[in-house]
């Protein structure tokens, strides 16, 4: 009996990761409690009979537990050998949601499965596209530094992404940009994390600026640098054509292709919640189809920002120490809409403050740590870049969410890690740790 034999569970594994991850896991289904509890219901029956959230978390809980514990009973190598496999049926599975899907708040992402549950493709794709990006950069031949291993890379992250704008599903889309973390510590050249960061910084400029003002401080940049470098224009007269393509591009990009994206892209509720975060109105065709409607049929529409509104007076109403568990008036009176998945943060602001969000962030904090102490001690490229994988989607995940519940950030659907209801995303986040932590035991190993 060889060494894996005999203490296949317990050896080389990082249990601080583990028991980080079973607080997380533990607080999300008190915040779940938090929510739908009632005073005159048996809690401990309710937790036991399947048909609350917080009752179907715990379920989902209990089946990622067996899950965690099948993966760290498996050969680490048989991650890097069907890791391509594993994601062409990612993909042939969110294909799929095209015929069999289900359509849930819009978005027709979503399988249906036995039992009443529901099975999201796109999130069990970030698994299969961590595990295809290490597949891929870990093999020999693979020179990252070339464009065309670098468009490779990026077509295995984002053909996910494509399907889930398709989907309607633009949170779990820009999640997959993430990856670019990952790809950056493999030698991703800075130079395009600045062209992404400057075309961000631009779309702002254009949701804030009027479009004549905007185009005028554009040629003003444009000029003081053509000036500045006037001496290395006169060398090198190919400097200016740069300099003029650049500026062509960024008075294109702001009189033209910002407005395509909102206008026929994103979904008119998306584009009215991205304006509004900026402090900006933004009219459309079918707002006011909505518009009308709601008028004839005398009901009162919710304003844009209604679920950011209420979220913030929700963690607000925290303070520094908070209301106290169960007391909490907006999350309890059902105030903040999806509070058990989107805005899962607010319970947790209103019943324990400043305080408990505090001790709650550094907890996710500490967890990003570890992860990426787990993988700077990786011996393989294929462990690596899965780990970094693994934190970039994370950190994504906690950044937007968080930020999206305070107003910083427009709402796009992203679940908070191991906190918000649903079974396909706590099993995601599950398989991808517990998928890291073997890896990270059999770490002595040559993983290609």
């Amino acid at each position: 009996m060889n060494r894996r034999n005999q203490n296949i569970v317990t050896q080389g594994v990082d249990y601080v990761v583990i028991w980080l991850y079973a607080i997380l896991v533990a607080i999300g289904i008190l915040c779940i409690f938090m929510v739908e509890y009632r005073p005159e219901t048996d809690w401990l029956a309710s937790f036991l009979d399947g048909k609350t959230s917080y009752s179907k978390q715990l379920i989902f809980a209990g089946v990622c537990a067996i899950a965690a514990t099948f993966i760290l009973l498996t050969d680490s190598k048989l991650f890097t050998a069907f890791a391509n496999l594993f994601y062409l049926f990612g993909i042939l599975l969110m294909i799929a949601t095209f015929a069999i899907g289900k359509n849930i708040n819009g978005s027709k992402s979503w399988i249906p499965l036995a039992g009443g549950f529901n099975l999201q493709p796109a999130e069990l794709c970030k698994i299969f596209v961590s595990l295809a990006l290490a597949k891929y950069l870990s093999r020999q031949e693979i020179d990252f530094s070339k464009i065309r291993s670098q468009l490779v890379a990026g077509a295995i992250a984002l053909a996910p992404a494509v399907l889930s704008i398709l989907q309607h599903e633009l949170g779990l889309a820009l999640v997959y940009t993430s990856f670019v973390i990952a790809m950056y510590r493999e030698g991703l050249p800075a130079q395009i994390l600045i062209v992404g960061s400057s075309f961000g910084a631009l779309v702002v400029a254009t949701l804030i600026l009027e479009p004549n003002v905007l185009a005028v401080i554009l040629t003003m940049i444009a000029a003081a640098v053509i000036f500045v470098l006037r001496k290395q224009i006169k060398k090198k007269k190919g400097l200016l054509t740069i300099i003029i393509t650049i500026w062509l591009v960024c008075v294109g990009v702001q009189r033209f292709v910002v407005p395509y994206i909102f206008n026929n892209v994103l979904e008119c509720y998306q584009s009215t919640r991205i304006y509004s975060m900026v402090g900006k109105e933004y009219n459309c065709e079918d707002n006011k189809r909505a518009q009308d409607k709601s008028t004839s049929n005398k009901t009162v529409r919710k304003p844009d920002d209604y679920n950011v509104r209420q979220s913030k007076i929700a963690i607000g109403s925290g303070g520094f120490f908070g209301r106290g568990f169960l007391k909490g008036t907006q999350t309890r009176g059902k105030y903040v809409p999806e509070q058990r998945t989107d805005f899962i943060f607010t319970s947790l602001g209103e019943a324990f403050g400043f305080v408990g969000c505090f001790v709650f962030l550094l907890l996710y904090l500490f967890l990003l740590y570890r992860i990426v102490m787990i993988a700077e001690r990786q011996r393989s490229t294929f462990s690596r870049v899965y780990a970094y994988s693994v934190v970039s989607i994370f950190f994504f995940h906690i950044a937007v969410n968080v930020s999206m519940t305070i107003g910083l950030f427009p709402i796009v659907g992203i679940p908070l890690p191991l906190m918000s209801y649903g079974g396909s995303s706590l099993l995601t986040f599950t398989v991808l740790i517990f998928i890291l932590l073997r890896l990270d035991a059999d770490r002595q190993m040559v993983l290609r």
